[in-house]
């Protein structure tokens, strides 16, 4: 009998079971500069949860007032939703872009966050990928130092079938790995 499977369900389900029992016992951090990654690897899917102060991506945090602030807003939104061009995901996974959900209240996008201080804002998102062999994914290339430059570190939190893995990428740095390669 393979327990293999069984107990890579059991962490994994433990992980993102922990995950809201976590948040809500420590508030989130709010760190210009800094954004977060959750990425986890399960079945056909690979899944990413990002969370970063909107700072990093328009250079404020408030909502769009003037013209340049709105299409530099509207230019992030479409940047975000292209995120095949912003995680080149492990080619032998053979992965291709699936729903991507963006949560911004200052800009009017997804459901209203929780937890925000006054005067701070954020911009999270959900990107999911479809491959027919995400278990072989062992290395994302991150293009989000490159597209923006607000970001210097990306701490990143791996959820895959060969461990659960905890890194931190610093520019100029964009290949984030993990496991065996």
């Amino acid at each position: 009998m393979n327990l293999q499977r069984p107990l890579w369900t059991l962490a994994f389900t433990g992980l993102v079971a922990a995950a809201p029992l976590a948040a809500l016992a420590q508030p989130r951090a709010h760190v210009h500069g800094q954004l977060k990654l959750d990425i986890a690897i399960e079945g056909p899917t690979v899944v990413i949860e990002m969370e970063s102060p909107l700072e990093n991506f328009v250079g404020f945090e408030h909502a769009p007032k003037t013209e340049p602030e709105k299409k530099m807003a509207d230019d992030v939104v479409a940047q975000l939703r292209a995120a095949d061009q912003l995680f080149k995901i492990d080619p032998a996974a053979n992965c291709k872009l699936g729903p991507v959900t963006l949560r911004s209240a200052a800009l009017g996008v997804g459901k209203a966050e929780t937890g925000a201080g006054e005067g701070h804002a954020d911009l999270d998102g959900t990107f999911a990928f479809n491959c027919t062999k995400a278990t072989e994914t062992k290395f994302i290339e991150l293009a989000l130092f490159n597209a923006f430059k607000a970001v210097r570190q990306i701490d990143v939190q791996i959820v895959a079938p060969d461990g659960q893995f905890k890194r931190t990428l610093k520019r100029p740095a964009t290949r984030l790995t993990w496991g065996g390669k």
